[in-house]
């Protein structure tokens, strides 16, 4: 039992003492491990900032090396710059240089003329001095030659009154009386004469008036004919316009009143009619629907009615256009639409609408050149065609249908008889109404107004040529200013400077006799005499 004890203490005490020993065993072995990772841990931070040194330093060679580069690299572009401006530099002082080389040059140049001028103007100077004296000098010889003149002079008159045996005074108021006779006789002579010279230079002077009137209205001209045309964008258009059994045409040449005709001819349909404006109403709408591309008789119908009532708008807008072209106002409203009608209304090709303007202007410059009312020929001129407007639609004349608008529109009746009388149906009452007549006939003979007078003024000035040349001398002769002048040229050795005023007078009145023109033709004779020499 002791025994067992004491085994049993031995045992206990040997394990405490093991297990101290293993403690402590432990304990230094943790103690050495952990002065081991301190040590390497040392070692690793070591490493590590040594290669932080040599990424460094690499960093700071990369750096300084990029850093010359950059420096080369502006050094460059700063010698480049500079060469640039440098060059810059020398082009502009060349460039002004020679700028100043050319002013200089002027300068020269002009220091050479103004010595130039000053030795001429200094022999100008002599040349003046030298014909004052000789002024002076002939002024003595005639003051010499009068006092020699006076003195013989009154030997003379008093031989004279011994021979005649009358007194000074007696023999003046004997030649006095003898011309005063002569004068009497001279003075009736010259009263002829005088009234014979007035009438004549009344008729140029109104043949100047309309003359200059023609050239100061410069007027455009343009045939029209009756028919217009309206292009399509394609062919295929042209069957779209047709419609199923031809109803869209129908319907649009009943709701206008004129005639389409869609042909061979590509890509565009002509509208025609005597009415200019049904005509404007079709190609109007036509264009519209063609553009709106909803072609049938509904639609037909309401775009002409549109269009009627857009046309009615533009005619009165037409008629104070030509109010104010003109300078006119006051006209009815009634005569204004009817004068925007005109626009529409051709008459032997000729727009009636600009015939009208034309020929108000035409007399109003013609009436400011006499003294005349300018209003009254204006407002005439205007109105005379006015019965063309609604010709088509009224029987009558379109002078008697004018006249018959004026007088319902409460027109004075000075207008009124320039209407009536511009054709000559009724005889003029006043000068105005005269002017009409001459402005009408010059606006309807103007070259390209009509159709027709076309090929008559290509023909007169063609005679008017003949006419000059079929007189002996005559070389050529040429048609100017749209035959308003005929100039001449003459063979100066068959001609002389003298016979050249009896050959103008001769080929005037020869015109005169054969031609039929408005206003006046200026026959221009010229003789020119050249002498040519070669030297050798």
């Amino acid at each position: 039992m002791f025994a067992n004890n004491v085994g049993n203490l031995f045992l206990s005490v040997s394990t405490g003492l093991f297990i101290g020993v293993l403690a402590a065993a432990i304990v230094v072995v943790g103690v050495a491990v952990f002065f081991v990772g301190v040590f390497l841990y040392k070692k690793g931070v070591e490493k590590k900032l040594g290669s932080a040194d040599r990424r460094v330093k690499l960093m700071l060679e990369e750096a300084e090396a990029e850093s010359k580069a950059l420096k080369k690299e502006a050094i460059l572009e700063a010698k480049e710059q500079e060469l640039k401006l440098r060059n810059e530099f020398e082009r502009e002082s060349k460039e002004k240089r020679a700028e100043l080389q050319r002013a200089e040059q002027r300068l020269s140049q002009r220091e050479d003329n103004l010595d130039k001028k000053e030795e001429a103007l200094d022999k100008k100077t002599e040349q003046v001095e030298q014909q004052q004296k000789n002024l002076a000098r002939r002024d003595e010889e005639i003051k010499k030659m009068q006092e020699k003149v006076a003195h013989q002079h009154d030997l003379m008159i008093g031989e004279l009154e011994k021979v005649a045996q009358l007194t000074r005074e007696e023999a003046k108021r004997i030649l006095t009386e003898n011309i005063l006779e002569e004068a009497r006789r001279d003075a009736a002579v010259q009263v002829r004469t005088i009234e014979q010279e007035a009438k004549e230079e009344a008729d140029a002077n109104a043949k100047k008036i309309i003359s200059l009137a023609i050239q100061r209205c410069a007027s455009d001209q343009a045939s029209e004919l009756t028919v217009s045309v309206v292009p399509l964008p394609n062919d295929d258009m042209k069957a779209r316009i047709i419609g199923r059994e031809g109803r869209n045409i129908r319907a649009l040449e009943n709701a206008t009143g004129v005639e389409l005709i869609i042909d061979d001819t590509p890509e565009v349909v002509i509208v025609s009619g005597f009415d200019p404006v049904r005509r404007e109403v079709a190609r109007i709408s036509l264009e519209k629907l063609i553009t709106d591309g909803r072609i049938h008789p509904a639609r037909i119908e309401e775009t002409v009615e549109k269009v009627k009532k857009e046309l009615d708008q533009q005619i009165k807008e037409n008629g104070e256009a030509a109010m104010f072209e003109v300078g006119i106002f006051g006209l009815h409203p009634e005569l204004v639409k009817l004068l925007g009608r005109l626009k529409y209304r051709t008459s032997y090709g000729q727009n009636v609408y600009r015939h009208s303007i034309e020929v108000a202007q035409l007399a109003g410059m013609m009436a400011a050149e006499l003294g005349l009312d300018v209003n009254l020929a204006k407002r005439a001129g205007l109105l005379h065609d006015i019965g063309k407007s609604v010709d088509h639609e009224q029987e009558g004349t379109h002078i008697q249908i004018g006249a018959d608008i004026a007088k319902k529109y409460k027109e004075n009746n000075n207008v009124i008889n320039a209407i009536m009388a511009h054709h000559g149906d009724v005889e003029p009452k006043t000068v105005e109404a005269v002017l009409i007549q001459a402005a009408d006939a010059i606006s309807g003979a103007r070259p390209g107004a009509r159709r027709e007078t076309s090929t008559n003024y290509v023909k007169r000035l063609e005679q008017l040529e003949q006419i000059a040349t079929s007189f002996k001398g005559v070389e050529k002769s040429y048609a100017i200013q749209a035959g308003r002048e005929v100039r001449v040229i003459v063979k100066p050795d068959q001609v002389d400077d003298a016979q050249t005023l009896f050959l103008a007078k001769d080929i005037a009145k020869k015109i005169e006799q054969e031609l039929e023109y408005p206003g006046q033709i200026k026959v221009n004779v010229i003789r020119e005499f050249r002498s040519v020499e070669y030297a050798k």
